[in-house]
């Protein structure tokens, strides 16, 4: 894309689902696991004909919570140095409506 292109030419093409919030979230947590603090790679996944790709690097900010059953350190906050998400149609790639605080509301209670 130029930087001059006209208007139509920029609009956004995917528009970014609950349901694909939902499954990026849960693909970002498991590779997160339970401890990590810093995470900077790439999660790719394909629904339909779509794959998508979502390229980060955080910040992972852990809570302690101790009960008698034992510790657990939740998410308290997820802080993106740089992120892309791609999404790739039958026809290529497309631009999309993706927001990485919008991500952050389906991770963080």
């Amino acid at each position: 894309m130029t930087i001059n292109a006209p208007v139509e030419s920029r609009r956004v093409v995917c528009a970014v689902t609950p349901e694909l919030y939902e499954d990026t979230a849960l693909l970002l947590a498991d590779r997160l696991g339970c401890e990590a603090d810093y995470f900077s790679d790439s999660i790719r996944f394909t629904r339909g004909e779509w794959d998508y790709c979502l390229t980060t690097t955080l910040i992972v900010y852990r809570r302690t919570e101790r009960a008698p059953d034992g510790v657990r350190r939740p998410l308290s906050d997820l802080v993106p140095v740089w992120w892309e998400f791609h999404t790739t149609g039958p026809e290529g790639e497309v631009l999309n409506d993706f927001s990485f605080n919008e991500l952050k509301r389906y991770m963080i209670p």
